[in-house]
């Protein structure tokens, strides 16, 4: 499926662009708020090709497509009008029913998210300062070294002008503003007063009101809450001020009580905020440093599932910017990261399916390297055994670097590549025994899920995708079935138009050529009526109404596809007769297309019967080329 169809796919079953509020995108994910989740047809998207999962969690309905989400995220913006879209306001969206944590970590990943990519650069090329430095490339004391260490710090010290920005996007208010508001809190002259006020042990105030005397370079915590009150103060402005002085009457006054507020009341509340979370973990780790990376690497993978390892990133935040070292996260996650990989490299070798092991293969690399999703999601959530596994061997390399001390220097997905990161301290020591977990998380999560596929096996709870019974390979007999195996499906499958069936080589469109969806039959019609394939129910139908499936009583997915490249017209040409949900009988017209005006348009109306989802790896012997009419049985 091209990205243009499974983008037109997601934005109906996610409701239709009306029901979407926001839509932005990770690594691996499309990230949607929707109006109303109600109107997500779940069940559809996850049988979508294209689509590896879907999860509805922390205030975000995400649909998992994998590497190439950004292309699929472009194309869902463009057909959305995304892009152009006001944000819709709080009191116009339908209150969904959430707990207060979901509705505290939706807040978290919608603030930190925007500025990971430069927390991560900065911690990475700190990472490659302290190789080159090991390796004696570069000098410690040289120019070089402190310009380069002024890269790798300005994220981290302007860090509550960065989430000042973010934190604007979500709390509604001018961005700009937001921005100054963090820049007051590291501007030079202040600091240079709280610095001289505490070496005198004086204080400071403003007309009268005490300033606290803080350090708020790197900080998270005062900023977001500074944000959060001048949202109000701008909000309150707005009602009053005449519209004569707006322009700078909201701004002004936006920024001098929100400043004077932070300053002399929520930036301390902060401080001391981050100030106890900070001292607990400093107990933990000094009681019991090998708990956290422990159930880190144990649990991940569930809260990737839910979203919730959001929560997380604040607190790794906050110790790499205040200590510039960080046992509690990192460890945890790289241990649960590469365990994630290696079970998948385990499925890839003992799967007996061609499709499944590449997928495992693929999938596992990209774990090992710190992107989880993919495995995650279509591997190791499908078959359950190596999550299992992953589990076991990210509880152990987690442990391991939880009673060693592990502990990251710099920031970034965490996976194998991050591994210079953990370069610091007295020798290297650090990076040795991060090296070494990473190690154990992998072989013994290898091993772990080896063993559980035999013990599946022996129980007989393999998934039949697992034992080469699973959808068809382009040739059209499943990976590995012999020719007695080679079953047909129990119903007739029809021709979907009047016209002539087509011979591969006379297949336009390699994808459809080369069965990459499943096996497939063209046809070229010589009359607008489209029919239904066999009997069943219409399971999905595009609003352009170029393509829809139909679903068996036995469970088969079946796919058709009118025309090439026809997603392009946006419906032009094309009339619905059935809908989404209505029972067909095979043959019965589906779809009623203007041929001369697709034709006219330049594009083919080669069409395509695709079985997408065979039930127990049946597999179909088509009728022969030729002359067929709509209804005709072709198998």
């Amino acid at each position: 499926m091209s990205n243009k169809d499974l983008a037109s796919t997601i934005i109906t079953n996610v409701g239709g662009k009306d029901n979407v509020n926001q839509v932005v995108h990770c690594a691996t994910r499309l990230r949607f708020r929707l109006k109303d989740d109600t109107k997500a047809n779940t069940d559809v998207l996850k049988k979508t090709p294209g689509v590896l999962s879907v999860q509805n969690a922390g205030g975000q309905y995400q649909v998992v497509i994998g590497p190439s989400v950004a292309d699929v995220y472009q194309e869902v913006v463009d057909q959305g009008g995304f892009e152009s879209m006001a944000q819709v306001p709080d009191d116009d969206v339908p209150k969904k029913e959430q707990s207060k944590l979901s509705l505290v970590l939706e807040f978290i990943a919608s603030i930190f998210q925007p500025i990971i990519p430069a927390i991560t650069a900065g911690g990475l090329i700190k990472a490659v300062m302290a190789l080159l430095v090991v390796v004696h490339v570069l000098d410690s004391k040289s120019q070089n070294y402190a310009l380069l260490n002024a890269f790798a710090d300005a994220p981290f010290y302007f860090l509550p002008i960065l989430l000042g920005s973010s934190a604007a996007k979500r709390f509604k208010c001018n961005q700009y503003v937001a921005m100054s508001l963090g820049g007051i809190l590291i501007y030079p002259n202040f600091v240079a007063m709280v610095t001289a006020a505490k070496a005198a042990g004086d204080g400071i105030a403003l007309f009268g009101i005490p300033i606290t005397l803080a350090s708020y370079s790197s900080s998270v915590i005062p900023i977001i809450l500074g944000v959060w009150f001048s949202s109000y103060v701008e909000k309150f402005m707005k009602k009053i001020s005449p519209d004569a002085v707006k322009f700078f009457s909201v701004p002004m006054v936006t920024l001098l009580v929100g400043g004077v507020v932070t300053l002399s009341v929520l930036g301390p509340i902060g401080t001391w905020c981050g100030n106890g979370i900070a001292s607990f973990f400093k107990w933990l780790d000094a009681n019991a440093s090998w708990a956290v990376p422990t159930l880190v690497g144990t649990f991940s993978p569930l809260l990737v599932m839910t979203g919730t390892h959001y929560g997380l990133i604040p607190i790794g935040i906050a110790n790499l910017a205040n200590a510039g070292f960080d046992t509690v996260v990192g460890p945890g996650m790289l241990a649960s990261n590469v365990a994630q990989g290696a079970a998948g490299f385990a499925v890839s070798i003992r799967s007996k399916n061609k499709q499944t092991k590449e997928l495992a293969a693929s999938a596992g690399l990209t774990g090992v390297l710190g992107i989880t999703e993919p495995v995650l999601y279509g591997i190791n959530l499908k078959f359950i055994y190596p999550l299992v596994g992953a589990m076991i061997g990210g509880f152990t390399g987690g442990l391991y670097m939880g009673i060693m001390g592990t502990g990251r220097y710099a920031s970034g997905s965490p996976g194998l590549l991050v591994l210079p990161g953990y370069i610091g301290g007295e020798g290297m020591t650090n990076f040795i025994n991060a090296c070494i977990g990473t190690g154990i998380a992998i072989a013994v999560s290898f091993v772990a899920t080896l063993v559980l596929y035999g013990i599946w096996a022996a129980r007989g709870k393999l998934d039949a995708e697992e034992v080469g019974k699973a959808a068809p390979s382009p040739s059209g007999a499943s990976a590995g079935a012999s020719a007695a195996e080679r079953t047909s499906i129990p119903f007739d499958l029809v021709s979907v138009a009047d016209g002539t069936i087509l011979k591969k080589e006379e297949i336009l469109d390699q994808m459809f050529a080369d069965e990459v969806m499943g096996q497939t039959i063209g046809v070229d019609p010589v009359n607008g009526v489209i029919g239904a394939p066999a009997d069943g129910i219409i399971e999905m139908m595009y609003d352009t109404g170029h393509a829809f499936s139909v679903s068996t009583a036995d469970g088969t997915g079946i796919l058709v596809h009118i025309g090439i490249n026809t997603v392009e017209l946006n419906g032009k040409g094309f009339v619905q007769l059935k809908a989404q949900g209505d029972h067909v009988k095979a043959g019965e017209p589906v779809v009623k297309v203007d041929l001369d005006a697709v034709k006219e348009a330049g594009y083919s109306m080669q069409t395509f019967t695709i079985i997408c989802e065979p039930v127990g790896g049946k597999v179909e012997t088509f009728k022969a080329p030729g002359a067929v009419k709509r209804g005709d049985k072709i198998n």
